[in-house]
């Protein structure tokens, strides 16, 4: 496969994978989708210990993030979880598939990942919350603003990070 067809093959199993996610929290028999499209990525894009780092890396940190935001009261799940769903844990994980892949345009210029994360990572979020369930109890836009900026300093950290290679 080419490496365009990749990162297509790439940006379009992360949006299939996202929303296989967000409607698992609802129907949990979706998350074998979200599972078949990380399975792909590894078989079909990316399959080197490298890229294993990084997906655990990059999922790593997110599982970290999102726990700090739950138990600071951002957001909130139906059931009065104290731990990430495994449809968010997932939802990582395929976005790590793409730091490397379809999202590497944004890791330089380093700004160029801060808006995008500014932007795009808000909008995931509240997309989520809407699909998932989610609650916002600060409000729409209080969270929004506030995880505009937490995601503007978080995408290059995460590109960093992905891009470490342990040895």
């Amino acid at each position: 496969m080419s490496e365009r067809g990749q990162l297509l093959l790439n940006a379009g199993l992360f949006q299939l994978g996202w929303f296989a996610c967000v409607f698992g929290a609802q129907r949990p028999w979706l998350l074998l989708i979200a599972i078949a499209c990380l399975a792909i990525h590894l078989l079909w894009i990316a399959n080197d210990l490298n890229e294993w780092r990084s997906l655990l890396r990059v999922a790593a940190c997110g599982w970290v993030l999102d726990s700090v935001l739950l138990h600071l009261g951002l957001f909130y799940f139906s059931g009065a979880a104290t731990f990430l769903p495994l449809w968010l844990a997932m939802l990582w994980l395929l976005f790590a598939s793409t730091l490397r892949h379809s999202l590497s345009w944004t890791k330089r210029p380093w700004w160029m990942g801060s808006l995008l994360g500014a932007l795009g990572g808000p909008l995931s979020y509240l997309g989520g919350a809407k699909l998932a369930g989610v609650g916002l109890p600060l409000g729409v836009w209080p969270s929004v603003l506030l995880l505009a900026l937490i995601w503007a300093m978080l995408m290059p950290a995460l590109h960093w990070m992905a891009g470490q290679h342990a040895r």
